[in-house]
């Protein structure tokens, strides 16, 4: 079975609301919301690989070094294995174009739970909430 590797990034603003997108018509999973992110290129790193993908589906300029790895999902799907390491970041430059997605929102961290999302998110959400409370606690 061929491994996937995708990294996915949860941009938090100053209101601890978690950005995530829609996937477009003719993509798999088309409709349902993610959090940004893609692919690896051969040879990339997932800090890398987010820098590049934040630009060209969103037009956000964001640095490699202020993205910080949270968890990571690891998913079999019926013709991939999928492994998707998750990075917060709270800092970028610019504001959200769809280039590449159908849309775009700004959700709180209970929000994240009734947004229709591909299975291998699902356990990314429940990580991403618990370490936002975590926070909110302090």
């Amino acid at each position: 079975m061929k491994l996937l590797i995708v990294a996915a990034a949860a941009l938090i603003d100053a209101h601890d609301r978690i950005l995530i997108t829609q996937r477009p018509p003719g993509k798999a999973m088309a409709g349902l919301w993610e959090f940004p992110g893609g692919k690896l290129e051969p040879g990339e790193t997932p800090e890398n690989a987010l820098v590049r993908e934040l630009r060209e589906e969103l037009d956000l300029e964001v640095a490699a070094t202020d993205l910080a790895p949270l968890t990571f999902a690891s998913h079999t799907y019926d013709d991939f294995h999928l492994l998707m390491p998750l990075y917060t970041c709270r800092r970028w430059q610019g504001t959200v174009k769809l280039i590449d997605v159908s849309a775009a929102k700004f959700v709180t961290a209970p929000e994240l739970s009734d947004a229709a999302m591909p299975a291998a998110d699902v356990p990314l959400v429940r990580q991403l909430q618990s370490a936002l409370s975590s926070v909110a606690d302090r």
